[in-house]
């Protein structure tokens, strides 16, 4: 493998024991090896109490370009931030372990570097297609939107999907500025937190260029979200990163 890969590819892991045996993450492999570019992928363990590490070990033992990186629970923007530190890539992408929004994505995303410096995908502008989604959650979500647009993040339509790329040394710069979700807060459980957004709002404070990009994502179930409690997090995130800027945090 290349010392320095064109695309390193994180994927946050937080007991996926269920999503392991079903084979979800095969086509990642599959699809990269099938690529004209250089890669890596790296499997980040949040502290899993299941068999998500010893899968992921063995996983990664099939494939030269696939390696696994154990992290205590810290919740995802740690994870990722950790897979941020760690990659080599001169485009860094984060993902989701279910794959709601699959891999080969990506041929969208990538058409727009190097002009602009951030680029993701959306399920809400125009060409966006969102499959099988509940409308309690499809609701939920254009609430939560409106309430980021209002507070912190203006102009961009979806802060939430879990499909991000970014030039390298943008990535590593903006995931040290994170604050709300800091390492060595304590973290229970599964947490859905909206530190996209905080990654977000910096990267425009920063004068950095973002575009939007409609992608493919379909429903993956799970019971994670509790949607009122979920929600008020969320939404104290958003408000915590808008209180943090006025405070003088991010300078």
């Amino acid at each position: 493998m290349s010392t320095k890969p064109y695309l390193s590819v994180i994927i946050p892991a937080y007991n996926e024991e269920p999503n392991f045996k079903k084979g979800i993450l095969d086509e990642v492999p599959k699809y990269l090896e099938k690529q004209d570019y250089s890669y890596e992928a790296l499997i980040i363990d949040d502290g899993s109490d299941d068999q998500t590490a010893k899968l992921a070990g063995e996983f990664a033992k099939k494939f030269e370009n696939i390696r696994v990186i154990k992290n205590p629970h810290q919740g995802k923007a740690e994870t990722v931030k950790t897979g941020v530190r760690e990659a080599k890539g001169e485009l860094i992408l984060f993902t989701d372990f279910d794959q709601a929004t699959p891999l080969s994505e990506i041929e969208k995303l990538l058409p727009f570097f190097p002009d602009y410096d951030v680029v993701i995908g959306s399920r809400q502008i125009p060409g966006a297609k969102r499959e099988k989604e509940p409308f309690h959650r499809h609701l939920m979500g254009l609430v939560f939107n409106l309430v980021v647009q209002t507070i912190a993040v203006r102009g961009i339509w979806d802060t939430q999907a879990g499909f991000k790329c970014f030039k390298a040394d943008v990535a590593k710069k903006l995931f040290e500025k994170l604050k709300v979700y800091a390492k060595g807060k304590k973290v229970k459980g599964a947490l859905v937190t909206a530190f996209d957004v905080e990654l977000l709002f910096l990267a425009q404070k920063s004068g950095y260029k973002i575009k939007e990009v409609p992608i493919i994502w379909h429903h993956v179930a799970t019971s994670r979200v509790n949607p009122i409690k979920d929600s008020l997090r969320m939404f104290r995130d958003v408000v915590k990163v808008r209180l943090n800027d006025l405070r003088g945090v991010y300078r």
